[in-house]
Parts: structure tokens; sequence; C-alpha cells
């Protein structure tokens, strides 16, 4: 470009705008009329002239930007002695349309020479109102560093500082109103959901950024429909059945008031009511939609809209609109056509259907007119940012060229305004910062975006007139927070006052839990049961709660409960029989030594050993009550009384048992009157037995009580639903090791007891011993496998039951023969009887 010495226009596009000079121009792209239908180019010579349809009376903004524009110049205090100009297209609500605009705004014929290259002759662009008309502006005017301030473009794509270095804007991004819905929808609870967006950049952007800030809330698109201005009815129609055939009762149109209009008429066409409908900040507050007709299926909508403001003087400004003053302007006659109902008498020369048109008699005025919406200037939005971005520009070009802030007093310049460079324009209006005369702080952030903060829109139906009621606010920090208060009171629904309900699956009562159903989204699932020892307290949980280890969940899943703590009680019947079982072997244990203390000086007693038979119905006394200690809630004491006490008792047991086996063998083995054998075992040397033998028993017991005591265990692993309270060994070699050593006496017992059974005598005790020894080792050998596979407390039963049967066991072989001799059969209780025939034979 440097080495082009001048710049030739190749041509242009035939295109009306509204112009007035001024020592600084500012470019203007505005949607005058809502619809493009000019022919499409055959490029086989010139495209054809612009033809727009569809007068919009959003050419107000247009308006704004003129008053805002001659306010400045009549403002002292901001660009003094510098006039602002202005040159304002039409776009047509059409990319194409706003590129030929663009194109004719950078391509002045009063462009000067500059020693790069060709120059635009505007220092800024206010436009567009569309998002994909703003994204083909910001890309033609960027390469030229023009700024661009849009006043109702939203599409986040837009921040794009590396795409787009030159674009701002005085309205939110979407990212910030795609945010604040989906707040709003998860205020109210909605979780299925269906989307319509426009088949543009605004639609498709915003529809992404709001997909992707509801999943954080776990919420669901149902279905996502797209609809265009331009759409053949087939299209609009799919997207009815759409609606129809879903469930969802919320429904979001994230689309300008143009693309969705068509929509807007066959649903009320087709009588679909019953939809609450959410909208961007697009359509919320448009005049067009915002009828009775249209609020039969589309009342109660819920939207955010900017900030709303009542601009002093604007009004008798729009008044004075007349199209007698310069005939030639553009866009007037169709705007007084409009307003007023007649063709002024100046333009009647026209085509046919125009010429159908009342014509006007000359001395109509707009004063007449002003109840309309298009002069209802106490709550502009779109507008009020139309005004802030003339204001915007001013304030930077007022800072370039006088190097210094507004409303400074003896400003002078610093910069000849045949200078200014777009460029240094750009780097001034990313530095603005003022607050203007409503109070608002004008600045931009380092993505061109102004603060985001909106009111929250409901229509409501007053005297037969759509109403766009402000029921709350949101607004949004830099950190991410954001602050969101309604009015929910006075919200009207589509459903009446009732907040209706959007749910692809109702929430999960308590004690169940949601189970998503395959291939369909999150929202959609099944209610299923909470497991055992899980629950589900709250409504709609996804995952149920176990229980703590001590509690189990109820029959509704919903609470847990303490576990049941089971033991061997006294009271319940196994316990019961126990005891009973326990108290009468200890009571046939003393009534057998009264009787022998009774009968001691008889032959039967006295052959029997009357001290060693005394110790051991004594010590078989002990046993039984042994299974005492095994009943009960166990505690520290009873868990080392239990297992100490039966294998010092046993012990004691086996060893007087075991001392009346080695009389009988040293009796019986004492052949001849020389033998004294039986004379050395005599009284001491059998307490000797029975005291080392149960010592040993002692010592090993107390090493075990030192180093691994027993103690009370609480076992979780036998049942869910219970808590099993029992003795834990405290070390499992010592509790071996206890049995192992009564089995060893056991053993060495039978074994001389076997030994001795076929020694001569009526009354050879061998035998007995014998028999209860083969009794108590069978006992005691089924004990263990039954001991480890039994659960709970079945294991304290099986002990218990072990220890009654081998004591049982015991007093019966050994004992009962004598007391049937002593108290049922006495003639047999007698020395010759004792002896035997086989005794008295003997020389």
């Amino acid at each position: 470009m440097s080495a082009v010495k001048g710049c030739e226009l190749l041509g242009k596009f035939d295109m009306p705008s509204l112009f007035k000079k001024g020592d600084i121009m500012i470019g203007g792209i505005f949607p005058v009329f809502n619809k493009d239908v000019s022919n499409i180019a055959t490029f086989e010579g010139e495209p054809p002239a612009v033809i727009c349809a569809l007068y919009d009376l959003r050419a107000f903004w247009t308006q704004v930007m003129i008053f805002a524009i001659e306010e400045i110049n009549n403002d002292p205090g901001l660009l003094p002695n510098i006039s602002l100009g202005y040159r304002i297209l039409n776009s047509c609500s059409s990319p194409t349309n706003t590129l030929r605009a663009a194109l004719t705004l950078s391509s002045h014929q009063d462009e000067r020479e500059k020693a790069y290259g060709c120059s635009p002759g505007i220092s800024a662009v206010i436009a567009e109102a569309g998002s994909s008309q703003s994204l083909a502006v910001a890309g033609i005017l960027g390469p030229f560093q023009v700024p661009v301030v849009s006043y109702f473009s939203t599409c986040a794509c837009l921040s794009n500082r590396a795409k787009y270095p030159t674009f701002f804007r005085t309205i939110p991004s979407d990212y910030f109103q795609a945010k604040a819905l989906a707040v709003l929808v998860k205020h109210f609870g909605w979780e299925w959901i269906g989307a319509i967006q426009s088949d543009n950049d605004y639609g498709r952007n915003g529809i992404l950024a709001f997909t992707e800030e509801v999943k954080k809330f776990g919420i669901c698109i149902a279905f996502v429909g797209t609809v265009l201005r331009t759409y053949p009815q087939e299209k609009i129609l799919k997207v009815i059945e759409m609606i129809k055939e879903s469930s969802v009762k919320v429904i979001l149109a994230f689309s300008p008031e143009g693309d969705f209009s068509p929509l807007m008429k066959e649903v009320v066409k087709h009588n679909i009511t019953g939809i609450q409908w959410l909208a961007s900040e697009a359509w919320i507050t448009a005049p067009q939609p915002s009828t009775p007709e249209m609020y039969q299926a589309f009342g109660g909508a819920l939207g955010f809209v900017v900030q709303k403001m009542a601009i002093p003087n604007l009004k008798q400004f729009l008044t004075d609109i007349n199209p007698y003053r310069d005939p030639s302007v553009p866009f007037v006659k169709e705007f007084w056509e409009i307003m007023v109902g007649c063709q002024p008498v100046s333009h009647r020369m026209g085509t046919g259907a125009e010429k159908a048109t009342k014509i006007c008699i000359g001395n109509e005025t707009l004063i007449d007119h002003t109840q309309d919406v298009f002069f209802n200037v106490t709550q502009l939005r779109v507008s009020y940012n139309v005004y802030k971005a003339v204001y915007a520009i001013a304030h930077a070009l007022h800072q370039l060229v006088f190097c210094q802030p507004a409303g400074e007093k003896n400003v002078k310049p610093c910069l000849n305004i045949s200078e200014i460079d777009p460029k240094e324009v750009t780097y001034h209006l990313q530095r603005v910062n003022f607050i203007n005369q409503f109070g608002d702080n004008v600045f931009f952030d380092e993505n061109g975006n102004p603060p985001a903060s909106y009111d929250i829109i409901n229509w409501q139906l007053k005297n037969e007139q759509v109403q766009h009621v402000t029921l709350g606010h949101f607004t949004s920090t830099k950190n991410g927070d954001y602050t969101l208060s309604i009015q929910e009171e006075n919200i009207v629904w589509r459903t009446g006052k009732v907040v209706p309900t959007s749910v692809c699956s109702n929430a999960c009562p308590v004690g169940t839990r949601k189970a998503q159903i395959k291939g369909k989204p999150t929202c959609c699932f099944d209610c299923i049961p909470c497991a055992d020892g899980t629950i589900a307290n709250l409504t709609g949980t996804a995952e149920c709660m176990p229980c703590p280890q001590e509690y189990w969940s109820n029959e509704r899943k919903d609470a847990c409960i303490l576990k049941n703590v089971e033991f061997l009680a006294y009271y319940e019947p196994m316990g019961i029989a126990l005891t009973v079982v326990a108290l009468l072997g200890a009571s046939l244990s003393l009534l057998t030594m009264s009787i022998f203390i009774h009968y001691r000086e008889t032959p039967v007693i006295k052959a029997s050993n009357s001290e060693l038979s005394c110790f051991l119905l004594f010590s078989l006394f002990l046993c039984f009550l042994c299974p005492l200690t095994f009943i009960g809630r166990p505690t520290v004491w009873t868990c080392m009384l239990r297992h100490t006490a039966f294998g010092v008792t046993f012990a004691l047991c086996i060893s007087c048992i075991l001392g009346k086996t080695i009389v009988v063998v040293t009796a019986f083995k004492a052949t001849h009157p020389s033998n004294t054998v039986a004379v050395k075992f005599g009284p001491t040397q059998q307490r000797i037995i029975v005291c080392s033998c149960t010592l040993i028993q002692i010592v090993i017991c107390i090493l075990w009580l030192k180093l691994s005591p027993p103690l009370p265990d609480r076992v979780f692993k036998y049942s869910n639903k219970k808590i099993v309270l029992e003795c834990n060994t405290g070390s499992d070699v010592a509790f071996y090791v206890v049995l192992g050593y009564i089995g060893f006496l056991a053993v060495v017992c039978l074994i001389l007891a076997f030994l001795a059974r076929k020694l001569p005598d009526n009354f050879n005790e061998a035998k007995f011993i014998t028999f209860s020894m083969l009794i108590f080792c069978a006992v005691w050998i089924t004990f263990i496998p039954a001991y480890v596979s039994s659960p709970g407390k079945f294991t304290v039963a099986v002990e218990s039951f072990a220890i009654l049967s081998s004591a049982f066991g015991l007093l019966i072989s050994i004992f009962a023969p004598k007391c049937y001799i002593i108290l049922i059969k006495p003639e047999k209780n007698t020395r010759k009887h004792v002896m035997g025939k086989n005794s008295l034979q003997k020389p």
C-alpha cells in the first residue's frame, strides 16, 4: 500500500444515506428495513440495486444517533469548536447489505491521500443490530483500524480481540446473557427445556453459550429448533412439530425479532399454549410481536434486557421529523406513511402501489400521534445504547484532539483534526471511562465489552395492551459472581400464578435414587430403591448415602436406624436353657459331693479315693458355672473371666481325673507286698499332681491376660442388620494353647485309663474314666469346627454346650455308678463286693 500514490474509486453501491457534513465524520449502519428482497446476482453484470422491504420502526435508533450528535455539537464542554458529522446507511437486516454499507463508508469519495495508502473518510462507525451483520462490519473495517461500536450485537464471538481488534459494544456480550438465562432456569428448578435459535451467529453462539452454562447446573436441552426469516414454511412447521412432540414446558428463544416472528405466528395459529417462553434481549421488548394476539401463546414470557433510560428532549426532537423539510432525505417517507397513514404530497409520484396509498393534505404533524410507542422515550433500552455509543466515541475523540478528558476548562487542541487517525481513535476508545449525565459509568473491558447488567422483563397484559414489566435485576461481576433479584410474587406465568414445572422425569422420592436411562439425557432417568444399608433422605438424589457402620437403613430407605445389638442374653430361650442346664449340673455336682461326704466311710467311697473325688466334684461344680459367664452382654471382666475360668476349671477337673487314673494304675500294678509304688503315690503325691497340672494352666492364662487379654468386640461381618457383641479372644494362639493343654491332659488320662481297663476288681474305676474321657474328647473334637463355623451368638452357645456336655459326661460316667450303688443298691456297698471274686480267690 505504501507504493500507491493515490486512491481511485473503481465503483460504488447506490445506497441512500442520512448525511450531514462535519469536521469529524461518524458512520452509522442500522436495520431501517427488515428484509432484503434484492434479486440474486447473476455475475454477468453489475449487481442489481438494493431493494428493501418491511420498514422497521427501529429506524428510531438512527434518530437517536442524530440527536446525540446534535447534542454534542451544542455542548461547549465536549469537542468545543469541532462539529461532528454523520453518514447513516441502511443494512436491511442483511449481512450482505451490511457488507455493502461498510464498504461504502470506507470508500467515501472525500477520502484523502495518505502516505500509507487509502484511508476511510470516517473516524468511527456505530453498527450494527445483528451479530452476523456486526461480524461483517468488524471484518471489513478492522484492517483499516476503524473502531466499530455496536449497540445491539451480543454474540460472544465478537469478544475475540485477535479477530476483531477494533470492535466495541455498549450492550453486554451473550456470554453474560447466557449465564443470566442459565441462572434464571436454575432458580425456578427447570431441568428439561427446549431451545429455538436463529440460523445465524447470534442464535447459534447464544444457544451454544447457554448450553455450556446450563450443563454446569445439570439442566438438559431437549431439542434445538432453528428459524430464520427467509426460511420456507416447511422448515418452520418442522419446528412446530418438534415443540408439539416434546414434553418440555419451558422453551428459550434466542433469536432476533425478525427471525423469530414466523415461528411466533405459527405457534399462535396452531394454538400451542401452556409453554413458558424465555426470551433473549433481541425480542423480549420488541414492539412488533408485543400484541394481544401474540399474548395468547407468549403471555408471561420472561427475558433479560439492558437497563432502560429516559433521554430528555428526545421526544421533542422526534416530533420535529417532517418529510417536507427536505424531500430528498431517505427513510422519512416510509416513516411518515406508517405514523401518519398517508403519503406525503411531495412524494406522490411513485409506483402503482404507492398511488393506492392515501395522499396527505400537507398540514399533518406528528404531534397528534405522540401516543404511539415510537414516541415513548421513557423506557429506552437499545436506543440508550446508541446514545452511549455516540458519547463514547465523542469522549475518545476529545481525549485524542485535546489530550485531556472532557470537562476540563480552557482546553486547547493538541492535534490537528485533519491528522486524526482511526487507529488513535481505537486506542483512546479502549481507555474511555466517564460518568454520563444519567450517572452511568461508561467504559470497555479488555475485550471491548461494557459491564453486564440486565433487567428481568415479564410480558403482562394490562388494558388490552402487552406491557414489558420489569420484575428483577441481574448483575455479573468481574470475578464470575452474580446477583439475581426477582419479584416472584408479581410474575405472571403462562400457567397463571403457579410457577410451571418442566422436567423429563419427576424427582425421585426419598428412599430412591436416579438411574440413568441409556441413550437419553441425564435429566431423563428411572428411580430405583436404594440398596440395603444406604438411604436417600432428599428428593432427587443422584446417589444413595451409605449409613454409618453402627446404623442400617429403615424399610423406606430414607433414614438410618441403629442396628440391633445381638448377644446371648439370659432372657432369650437359648440363654434360659443354658442357664437352667448349667444350674442343674452345678446342683447335681453339689448333691453328689454331699453324698460322697455323707457316705465317705463306705467301701465304694473309700475304693474311689474320696479326696480326689471331692476335688473332682468341686471342679465339675465350677465347670458347670462357667457357661454363666458366657451369657449376657460382654464386658471387659466377663471376657477375661469366661475363657480363663473355663481353662483353669477344666485343667483342675482333668488333673483330678489324671490323679485318680494314676492311683488306679499304680494300685493294681503292685502285685506283691514288696512293691512300694502304690505306697509312694499317696495322698501327697496326688495333691502335687493335681496342683502342678493346674498350675501350668494358670500360668498360661496369666500370660494370656498379660500379653493379649480377651476384650469385648463389636462384629459386623455376620449380618448387615445387626451388631454382634462377643468376646474377642485377643490371641487365638493363647486360646488354642489353653484348649490344647486340656486336650493333652485328657489324652494322657485316656491312655492310662485304657491300659487299666481290664484290671481285676468289680469296681474298676478305670473303665468309667476311659468312657468319660472318650466322651470328653469326642465333645471337644467336634467343638472346634462347630466353634469356627458358628456365627454370632451361636459361637457362644456352642462353647457353652461343649462345656456342659463334657462336664455332664464326666459327672455321669464317673459318679453315676457309685451313686447308684450307694443309693439304689446298698447291699453291694461292701468290701467283699468291691474287691470281687477274683480277689477272694487269690492265695
